[in-house]
């Protein structure tokens, strides 16, 4: 058994989480500029072994794809030419920035680290990765 990679896809930046080797923990990684996704994902997976890639997909409150998939598809689609043997999951992600903002403000950052949306985007994908681990749909994927 071996990483989960998360990815909380943005147009400027990509927050970054990964889980242990054992997938009991998911830790924020860091934020890349969108543009070296494709290059991070390649250098992390070859130097700590990487799984499968979940990416949070973006949703309006009735559960569609929201406005910004236009966005997320293609890049996705990219990274997925890259590395073809890899597998990508979409995972809702709907409420992970404001659940960031509020673990944020509960962890006591001051004002100016929560407008740090670099942080935000890295606890984002932390936070979609935390309730990936937690649905019905990993268990489809535990043994992978």
């Amino acid at each position: 058994m071996g990483r989960i990679l998360a990815i909380d896809f943005g147009r400027k930046r990509c927050g970054i989480a990964v889980t242990d080797p054992l997938r009991i923990v998911a830790s924020g990684v860091t934020t890349v500029p969108s543009a070296q996704l494709i290059d991070f994902v390649k250098s992390y997976r070859r130097d700590n072994g990487v799984d499968f890639i979940v990416v949070g997909e973006p949703r309006d409150m009735q559960g569609r794809p929201s406005e910004s998939t236009r966005f997320l598809r293609p890049a996705i689609d990219r990274l997925h030419k890259a590395i073809p043997d890899l597998e990508i999951v979409f995972f809702d992600e709907r409420f992970t920035s404001v659940l960031a903002h509020k673990a944020m403000l509960d962890g006591g950052l001051g004002k100016m680290a929560r407008r740090d949306k670099a942080l935000v985007d890295e606890i984002s994908a932390t936070i979609i990765l935390n309730d990936f681990l937690s649905s019905r749909l990993y268990q489809d994927y535990k043994d992978k």
